[in-house]
């Protein structure tokens, strides 16, 4: 398993862009000023901080958009074979939100909650078929 990211939820992103690119200095990955997603980078290192939006996610786990008690942070884990990882999970408790289910061409999530009802994903990255 490995830390892909820590996640921020947010619900103004062009200010919270702004924010990391602008005065933070960190590098955005692709631009995308508006969102729903963006990934930034130190100039060293290969940790980043990604924002979200919040809304995106609460519909995808099917929970109320609330700004005042939403989920403001999820942090992110990949691993390699999603299926197996969440059948042992459950097995050990985990109860999951959302998934295993793709989330875009190349990636699969599952989703679940800390004891303290924080976010958790788990990702797993497929190899383009090409």
């Amino acid at each position: 398993m490995e830390l892909a990211q820590v996640r921020l939820l947010v619900s103004d992103f062009a200010a919270c862009y702004r924010f990391y690119a602008d005065v933070l200095g960190l590098k955005p990955q692709s631009g995308a000023t508006e969102g729903p997603y963006e990934r930034f980078s130190p100039a060293t290192g290969s940790a980043g901080i990604a924002l979200q939006d919040r809304a995106m996610m609460a519909d995808l786990i099917g929970e109320v958009n609330d700004t005042a008690t939403g989920h403001r942070s999820l942090v992110v884990l990949r691993v390699d074979d999603l299926d197996t990882y969440c059948e042992r999970i459950t097995a050990r408790g985990a109860t999951l939100l959302h998934g295993p289910a793709p989330t875009t061409d190349r990636m699969r999530t599952a989703h679940l909650k800390d004891p303290e009802g924080n976010l958790v994903e788990l990702q797993e990255w497929q190899l383009l078929n090409i």
